[in-house]
C-alpha cells in the first residue's frame, strides 16, 4: 500500500481508512480538503491520539488557548485523552493527508 494512492477525487467530507487496528491501538489515514470541525463541535476522545501531517496545511484549536497550532508536512501533534479541540482549516487547495494513532 502507498499512503498517497487511491485517494477519492471527490470529497465531500474528510476521508478516513483504518490501516490496522489492535485491542487498545487504531491507526488512521485521514485526507482533508477543506474540511473543518462543525462549528460549535468539539472532539473530546476516550483516547490519546498522535498525529503525523504529511502533505497540505492545517489548523488546530485547543479550548481555551487563544493560539492556534499550524501544522506542515512533517510536523506532529499529541492530543491527550479528553483535551477538547478541533480542525479550525485545512488547506482548500490541495489534500492534507495524516496518519492518527488513537490508543490507551
Amino acid at each position: 500500500m502507498n499512503l498517497f494512492n487511491n485517494v477519492p477525487r471527490s470529497l465531500p467530507q474528510e476521508f478516513i481508512e483504518v490501516l490496522a487496528e489492535g485491542k487498545d491501538v487504531t491507526i488512521e489515514r485521514i485526507v482533508s480538503r477543506g474540511h473543518v470541525t462543525p462549528e460549535g463541535d468539539w472532539y473530546d476522545q476516550e483516547r490519546h491520539e498522535w498525529v503525523v501531517l504529511l502533505t497540505g496545511a492545517a489548523a488546530i484549536k485547543i479550548e481555551g488557548k487563544p493560539e492556534l497550532i499550524r501544522l506542515a508536512p512533517g510536523d506532529t501533534l499529541y492530543l491527550p485523552a479528553h483535551l477538547r479541540h478541533r480542525v479550525e482549516w485545512t488547506d482548500p487547495d490541495q489534500d492534507s493527508l495524516w496518519i492518527a494513532v488513537h490508543y490507551r
